[in-house]
């Protein structure tokens, strides 16, 4: 191996170690005293019920562990949003569980658990996938309840998604074992079936001292909406368990008995590993972001064999598209080319920036595979859209809009991968959140914002001088060097795939050795959902 593969695999797994460090202490979510306080109350753990739920020797694809991730930190934090989401199987059907982490805030709901549940039924829903809730909330964290509880994507719409999602024929499981509260409560009833564990499991839409402030009534929570009251006196509930492993086996013999969905039809073959192994990634995408590198090297650690059929290869060549498999899947892929390139009237292109020929052969190579029913996987890599005079005067906003109208109006299931820069419209259009792909990842690697650290430092640095000298202040060097390293420092902040990912712009940070599964998984769900007729509608030419 050379030097400049050897640094590269440093710096990567080093990144990659980093990642893993803050995973495992988000899993631990509010902290091992409280896991241990859990415990003694005869609970499984959110993290644990999901693993004694799923199948042995299966993936459970976590979507949001790093949602929440150095948010709210005047009130103690909320590790993973307070709630577990992903995608798992359960006796051989893949589904989406979503359990609350009663060891974060009493489960109680942040802004941020509201989105971050929100996806998970919008993965359910897009992909046609039965849903599990393993209730334990205490419901809206009050302090916060004005950024909760009102407005179109909050709290209340997870209600309505239950009804749709019934009217969809998405299958619905819930068990209510610990605190169910308030407006809560209609999410486990909505269900098609609830389930609570005895002593533990309790529902009401409020607690015995509301219901004492309210109207004078003196009665404790068990009595109020226990097991005992909703199995045998309102009927609300459906069966009682005495512990969480009793609940999670019944779970279980449902879905042991769920019949079969209409499927896609997405190819899939005998998966072969690829021959230039996926380890190699590590090494190829380089330490230093403004460094070219070949992005057919990276695919080829990536795909079945390592054998990628390249669209279109000596034109538009800052995009490679190209087909290829993988875990068995055809795929087609769209990524950046960040190396500098020739064309073939021999004038050079910038790496990582989308030109007018890139961007019409990439409008092309989507609407193929959505000819084909081939799902499409987007490796980002982007600085955006070439500008200048002649890049204007060529028509690259046609163009850009070209293969932003084919990459929207898709109908085969996307998936994306941030695996460098992700800069202002490339993030757009190279399937961004805003573009709803299937499933988006970031690497450790990746930085996602409108321009670069160094450009928008110095622009906001510029902004900030004209404004102070319009007001009649001059800043000296050593102010003028000081406020640029702030500016620096805060940008590279926002910069970074965990600010992303605490926020849910992507759904989790990824080891890149880990893409491979997250594209199977991804389209072994989508093939759950029938494929629309793609329709491209308007796109000048």
């Amino acid at each position: 191996m050379d030097i400049e593969f050897n640094k590269n695999e440093d710096h990567n797994k080093q990144l990659v170690f980093q990642l893993k460090s803050r995973l495992a202490k988000v899993h631990l979510g509010g902290g091992e005293k409280k896991i241990e306080s859990h415990h003694k109350k005869g609970k499984l753990t959110a993290r644990e019920r999901i693993a004694y739920l799923t199948d042995d020797d299966t993936e459970f694809l976590e979507i949001g562990a790093l949602a929440g991730d150095g948010m709210y930190k005047e009130v103690g934090g909320c590790p993973s949003g307070g709630v577990v989401t992903g995608i798992g199987y359960v006796q051989g059907r893949q589904c989406v569980i979503v359990a609350n982490d009663a060891t974060v805030k009493a489960g109680a709901w942040f802004p941020i658990t509201a989105k971050k549940n929100l996806r998970a039924q919008e993965v359910s829903m897009e992909n046609r996938l039965p849903i599990i809730y393993l209730v334990d909330s205490a419901g809206v964290f009050l302090p916060m309840q004005d950024e909760i509880f009102p407005d179109k994507e909050h709290f209340g719409r997870q209600f309505r998604n239950n009804a749709r999602m019934s009217s969809m024929g998405i299958v619905q499981i819930a068990a209510i074992m610990g605190s169910c509260v308030a407006g809560g409560a209609y999410l486990p009833i909505m269900s098609d079936e609830a389930m609570i564990v005895d002593k533990t499991g309790s529902i009401f839409l409020a607690g015995s001292y509301l219901v004492k402030a309210a109207i004078g009534e003196d009665i404790d929570n068990e009595t109020l909406g226990g097991a005992t009251t909703h199995c045998e006196i309102s009927g609300v509930t459906d069966n009682r368990f005495e512990n969480d492993e009793a609940c999670l086996d019944y779970i279980k013999s449902i879905f042991n008995k769920l019949g079969e969905n209409e499927k896609a039809g997405f190819d899939r073959i005998e998966a072969v590993p690829p021959k230039q192994e996926t380890a190699k990634l590590y090494g190829i995408l380089p330490d230093d972001r403004v460094k070219p590198y070949d992005t057919v090297k990276l695919i080829k650690s990536l795909v079945d064999g390592s054998e990628f059929d390249e669209y279109k290869k000596l034109h538009g060549k800052t995009i490679v598209c190209g087909y290829g498999r993988i875990e068995g899947w055809a795929v087609g892929i769209v990524a950046n080319q960040r190396r500098v390139v020739k064309t073939k009237k021999g004038e050079m292109q910038m790496g990582g920036v989308i030109y007018s020929d890139s961007a019409d052969k990439a409008a092309r190579f989507i609407m193929n595979c959505n000819q084909r029913k081939i799902p499409l996987v987007f490796l980002q890599d982007v600085s955006g859209f070439m500008v200048g005079s002649k890049a204007e005067h060529g028509g690259i906003i046609k163009d850009g809009a070209k293969m932003v109208n084919a990459m929207a109006n898709s109908t085969v299931p996307k998936f994306t991968f941030i695996v460098g820069n992700s800069y202002g419209a490339g993030n757009y259009a190279m399937c961004g959140k805003a573009y709803d792909p299937r499933l988006i990842y970031a690497w450790p690697s990746a930085q996602i914002a409108v321009m670069s650290g160094a450009s928008a430092a110095k622009t906001l640095l510029q902004i900030k001088v004209a404004t102070l000298k319009a007001q009649g202040k001059e800043l000296s060097a050593e102010e003028e060097t000081a406020l640029l390293k702030e500016i620096t420092d805060k940008y590279d902040e926002e910069l970074s795939p965990y600010y992303a990912a605490s926020r849910l712009w992507v759904d989790g940070i990824i080891d890149p050795v880990e893409t491979r599964k997250v594209v199977s998984m991804g389209i072994e769900a989508a093939s759950h959902a029938p494929v629309e007729k793609f329709n491209v509608g308007v796109i000048q030419t």
